[in-house]
C-alpha cells in the first residue's frame, strides 16, 4: 500500500511538467487502472465469501459488512456482491478454482478495458435473460459483450445488447408461472419534496383479477369521492354524486384504493405487528397540532401534512396521533415485565421514528424494541432504556460483537466490534434529517 500511495504522490508532482499530449496518455492510463480494481475487489470478496462468514467478523450479512466497513448504502453493497458473484473467481465443491459465472466480461474488466457502465449493460443484458437460455447461449453472449465493450461507448453497447437478446428470444418467452412470478413487483418510490410517491410495477394475472373488480365497484363515478360530505362507499351514488364528481379516471382509481386500504384498518382483522394492531402511527408535537401547519412523521418513516393528519384523526378512530405528553398509561415498568408496553412503543415511534442503528433506513412499522442494556444483564423495560431496532439488527447483538448504549442526549450510540470498527458514526440520523439543519448545540435527541 505504501508503494501504491508513493507513486501516486509521484504522479502529482509530475502533471504540471507534463504537456497537453502526455496528460491525454496519463488520463488514459490512470482510466485503465480504475477499470482494472473492481478486479481486485471481487477476489478480495471471494475469498472472504468462501473462507469465512459475516457473524465472525460481526455482522449478519455480506451486505452488512460492506456498509459498515465502507460506509456504502444497501444499494452500493448488493451491487458490489452481485458483481463479485458474477465476476469474481469460484470455487467447486471439492475446492478446485473456477472460472467467474461471466467470465468474457471479468477478463476484460481486469485489463481495464470496461468502464463501471458497460459491466452494468451487460449485468442487464444477463438478468433480463429469460431462464430458458442454456449455458453455453449465455457464454458465448458474454464473449460477444465483452469484446464489443472494449471498443464501443456505453451507449452504443447498450444498443448492441438489445439487439443481441432480441436475437436470442425473437418470440419473447413463454408466459410460465414461473417467469409471471418472477417478474411480479410493486414499487412505492421516494415521497417528493410535495409529499407525493410514484408507484409502478407488475402485477400477476389474479392481482389484476382482484383489482378489476374492485375498480368496477369503488372507482365509479361518485364512489369514494373525497369532496362529497359523504362519500358514497356502499351502494350506489346518486346522480347528483355523479354529476358533481370531476375527477378523471386515474384519480378515481387512486382513491379507491384508499378507500380499500382505509376499510382493512378499520375491519379490525389484520391483527397485530410488533406488539401494537396494525394502524396508522403518527408522531407530531401538540404545537404543531394546534397551528395546524407543519408536517407529521409516520411510523413508516413517510411525511404527512398537518392538514391531512387532522382530516384524518376527524373521520377515523383507528389513526393514533401521538404528541410530545405523556400519556396516563404506565411507561416505567422496570425489571417487572420484559415486553414493552403499547404505550411505549408509541412513544418510541414518536421518539425513535425507525431503527437505530447506524446506516439502517427501516422504519418504525418494522422495527421491534431493543433493551439497550441486555435484559439478562439486567436491563431495564423503561423509555429511557430502550430503543427501536429492526428484527435482523436486534437478532445480530446475540452472536456478534456489538454493543448498544445512550449517550448523554439519550440518543442510542451502537459501537461495533474492533475488526469493524472503522471511524464510523455511532448514531442513526437517518430518521431525523432535521438534526443536521440545526446548531450543533441545539441538536436534540
Amino acid at each position: 500500500m505504501e508503494a501504491i500511495r508513493s507513486q501516486i504522490a509521484m504522479l502529482h508532482e509530475v502533471c504540471d511538467t507534463l504537456s497537453h499530449r502526455e496528460l491525454v496518455e496519463l488520463l488514459a492510463e490512470v482510466t485503465t487502472v480504475l477499470r482494472s480494481v473492481p478486479a481486485l475487489e471481487h477476489r478480495v470478496l471471494a475469498r472472504l465469501t468462501a473462507e469465512t462468514e459475516p457473524r465472525r467478523l460481526g455482522e449478519s450479512s455480506w451486505k452488512t459488512v460492506l456498509t459498515t466497513a465502507l460506509r456504502v448504502s444497501d444499494r452500493e453493497a448488493k451491487r458490489r456482491l452481485a458483481h463479485a458473484a458474477a465476476l469474481g473467481p469460484r470455487q467447486a465443491l471439492t475446492g478446485e478454482p473456477m472460472a467467474p459465472r461471466w467470465e468474457a466480461t471479468a477478463a476484460a474488466q481486469s485489463q481495464g478495458l470496461l468502464d463501471a457502465e458497460h459491466v452494468a449493460v451487460i449485468a442487464t443484458f444477463h438478468d433480463n435473460l429469460p431462464s430458458w437460455v442454456d449455458g453455453d447461449t449465455r457464454a458465448s453472449a458474454d464473449r460477444q459483450l465483452a469484446g464489443l465493450g472494449a471498443g464501443l461507448c456505453p451507449e452504443e453497447l447498450k444498443a448492441a445488447a438489445k439487439r443481441l437478446a432480441t436475437m436470442i428470444d425473437q418470440d419473447g418467452p413463454e408466459p410460465t408461472d414461473a417467469e409471471r412470478a418472477r417478474r411480479r413487483g410493486v414499487t412505492l418510490g421516494e415521497q417528493q419534496p410535495d409529499g407525493m410517491s410514484r408507484l409502478s410495477g407488475w402485477v400477476t394475472p389474479e392481482w389484476r383479477a382482484v383489482y378489476e373488480a374492485v375498480e368496477a365497484k369503488l372507482a365509479a363515478p361518485g364512489v369514494c369521492n373525497p369532496d362529497d360530505e359523504q362519500p358514497c362507499i356502499e351502494g350506489e351514488p346518486d346522480q347528483g354524486q355523479r354529476r358533481a364528481d370531476t375527477r378523471s379516471a386515474p384519480q378515481r382509481r387512486h382513491d379507491a384504493w384508499l378507500a380499500v386500504g382505509r376499510m382493512a384498518l378499520c375491519s379490525g382483522e389484520l391483527g397485530q405487528h410488533n406488539g401494537l394492531p396494525v394502524t396508522v402511527i403518527v408522531s407530531t408535537t401538540l404545537q404543531e397540532v394546534e397551528k395546524g401547519a407543519g408536517v407529521a412523521v409516520t411510523g413508516g418513516g413517510s411525511l404527512l401534512p398537518m392538514g391531512d393528519l387532522i382530516r384524518m384523526a376527524s373521520h377515523a378512530f383507528h389513526y393514533l396521533a401521538v404528541f410530545d405528553q405523556h400519556t396516563s398509561q404506565a411507561l416505567y415498568l422496570g425489571r417487572t415485565k420484559r415486553i414493552a408496553s403499547p404505550a411505549q412503543r408509541i412513544v418510541l415511534h414518536a421518539r425513535d421514528r425507525g431503527c437505530t442503528r447506524p446506516g439502517c433506513t427501516v422504519p418504525g412499522y418494522w422495527c421491534q424494541v431493543h433493551h439497550v442494556t441486555d435484559w439478562k444483564n439486567g436491563g431495564r423495560t423503561d423509555v429511557d432504556t430502550t430503543t427501536l431496532a429492526c428484527g435482523p439488527e436486534n437478532r445480530m447483538i446475540e452472536t456478534t460483537g456489538w454493543t448498544t448504549r445512550t449517550n448523554p442526549k439519550g440518543q442510542t450510540e451502537w459501537v461495533p466490534p474492533p475488526d469493524l470498527d472503522t471511524g464510523q458514526h455511532r448514531v442513526n440520523g437517518y430518521h431525523h434529517p432535521e438534526r443536521h439543519l440545526l446548531p450543533e448545540d441545539d441538536n436534540g435527541p
